[in-house]
């Protein structure tokens, strides 16, 4: 069996050789880090994209088989994206910009994380209207292309512009693959997290109470946006995908940034949409990348098709698939909950760990997969030692 044929074995609950070894990706000063130690090279560092040619030499060196975010689909952002342009410069250099989703942030060159919010373009009908609607429309832009003049040709430079239309190129070439060895997901896009991305969170639980019609007609935007794209990926590339994939990131460390019956309610409905178009296409396995702690929004997705949670993340409140398996059954099945912060720890930290999954992996429709992007407190040694146990323990 190849690796991709052992994802979907234990996601569907059927015979498989060994446990593939899956890992989410890295910071990128985790990778900087790494190439300034001599473990890779600067150039893979700065090449480094989930699901790239970068990322599976560097996940190979560690140990890994493949980058489960190695998804693939029409562009559902903003389009054209805000002009990212300097508002004022602070006294201790601190710069406030205007982001590509039109969000005012507090931005320093040395900053890890999630930059400040301090205000938005957006403030209500008018500039939806003017501003962001007209940037949510289906476009044939938005279906990605090699382009045509020079489908051979590769930009100089590792500029971002560069790095992307190679990318594009790589996963063209992989959906085309009938032979590939490793699994791939079509991105269905974001019902919910990209609004709250461009409102704010704060912005968008008052707008709920204050223009419910808007709120309405933004998540029937968003969600019309995201059924054209997954049909064009669909109809452009065919039906060579092995998994539906949905981004949303609307949980925190104590539940969801979003009324749980709201969001049963208002989005539900449209994830059913999409999850029934990818369902006649033969795509059964859906997964859904959402931080924090989603126990109160996993009933909408489960009932609207979404079956595969992702990233899982442990955090100061344990999050595991054993509970969700036990109460929702093996409809739910499961990619992540390994606790990456013992990364940074050792062996016998590592060890604790790997014991603790097996009994994971044994409740079936699970593949454990660090919890989120491998952070830069973790060592190499760790990584590569994790990967030589996860191998002896699982098989391969």
């Amino acid at each position: 069996m190849n690796n991709r044929e052992r994802a979907l074995a234990i996601l569907n609950y059927q015979p498989y050789d060994r446990l593939p070894i899956v890992h989410f990706g890295f910071w990128n000063e985790t990778l900087a880090r790494w190439a300034d130690e001599g473990h890779i090279t600067h150039e893979l560092a700065l090449a480094w994209g989930d699901g790239n040619a970068a990322d599976h030499a560097i996940g190979g060196k560690l140990g890994f088989d493949f980058n489960w975010y190695r998804v693939f689909g029409v562009y559902t952002n903003l389009l054209p994206p805000f002009e990212r342009k300097v508002l004022e410069v602070l006294p201790d250099g601190t710069r406030k910009e205007v982001n590509s989703d039109g969000v005012v942030i507090l931005q320093k060159d040395d900053a890890t994380g999630i930059p400040t919010e301090i205000d938005h373009l957006f403030k209500g009908r008018q500039e939806w209207d003017e501003l962001f609607k007209p940037r949510l429309l289906p476009d044939d832009r938005r279906i990605p292309r090699v382009p045509p003049e020079d489908p051979d040709a590769r930009e100089p430079g590792d500029s971002f512009r560069a790095r992307f239309r190679n990318y594009v190129r790589e996963m063209i070439a992989e959906v085309e693959r009938t032979d590939r060895d490793r699994p791939l997901g079509l991105m269905c896009g974001s019902l919910y997290g990209r609004i709250r991305d461009i409102v704010g969170m704060v912005n968008l639980a008052y707008l709920q109470a204050d223009d419910p019609a808007l709120f309405d007609e933004m998540i029937v935007t968003f969600a019309d946006l995201c059924y054209w794209a997954t049909e064009q990926a669909l109809e452009v590339f065919g039906d060579n995908w092995d998994f539906g994939h949905f981004w949303e990131d609307i949980c925190f460390r104590s539940g969801p940034l979003v009324s749980p019956r709201v969001f049963h309610q208002k989005v539900g409905p449209h994830y059913r949409r999409i999850t029934d178009l990818l369902d006649r296409h033969g795509i059964h396995l859906v997964s859904l990348d959402c931080d924090g702690k989603i126990d109160a929004l996993i009933p909408t997705w489960i009932e609207n098709g979404v079956n595969t949670m992702f990233p899982i993340e442990v955090g100061i409140w344990d999050a595991s698939i054993a509970p969700w398996r036990e109460k929702y059954g093996r409809e739910l099945r499961g990619v992540g909950g390994m606790n990456k912060k013992v990364f940074a720890y050792d062996y016998p930290a590592i060890d604790a760990e790997v014991e603790r999954l097996q009994r994971l992996v044994d409740l079936g429709g699970y593949i454990p997969c660090p919890d989120h992007r491998i952070a830069p407190d973790a060592k190499w040694e760790n990584v590569q030692y994790y990967c030589e146990r996860m191998r002896k323990a699982f098989g391969g």
